[in-house]
């Protein structure tokens, strides 16, 4: 099924996703040697700054999933495709959340930030396995040909 959001048959989407998954992993690992380590820098800048990479590269992948989604037709792939979106956003959110608290004074609030990275990972996981799973098993941006 392919999707409208494309260049030259190649769908957007999928392009700018590991910017936003790159981005928060690499967040949340500054942030475990921050746990370990202590929140000093450079270790707190950097999983400030991936971060905001992150939501950066999540709000461009939106954009272009968004036109995707209002592609699909009604029924169950276009429910799959609306939790996705819904758990993406909702990792936005607790991201944009993270990185205003850490603007303020990082060692009151260090704990309470490295919980929002986590729960925001555990949930870009479950997001992930939605999206594959309107990739492989409903082939969403999948371009069928005949050989």
């Amino acid at each position: 099924m392919r999707t409208p959001a494309s260049i030259a048959g190649h769908p957007i989407h999928p392009m700018l996703v590991p910017l936003a998954i790159g981005g928060f992993l690499l967040s949340f690992l500054f942030d475990l040697v921050c746990f370990w380590k202590g929140a000093h820098a450079p270790w707190t800048i950097v999983a400030y700054w991936t971060m905001i990479g992150g939501i950066l590269g999540a709000l461009a992948a939106a954009v272009f999933g968004l036109v995707d989604l209002l592609s699909l037709p009604a029924g169950p792939i276009k429910k799959t495709a609306l939790a996705h979106m819904g758990i993406n956003l909702t990792v936005v959110v607790l991201y944009v959340i993270n990185a205003w608290m850490r603007t303020g004074k990082q060692d009151e609030l260090a704990t309470l930030c490295f919980l929002l990275s986590l729960v925001a990972i555990l949930l870009l996981v479950v997001s992930g396995w939605l999206g594959g799973k309107l990739v492989y098993i409903h082939g969403v941006a999948v371009e069928r040909t005949t050989y």
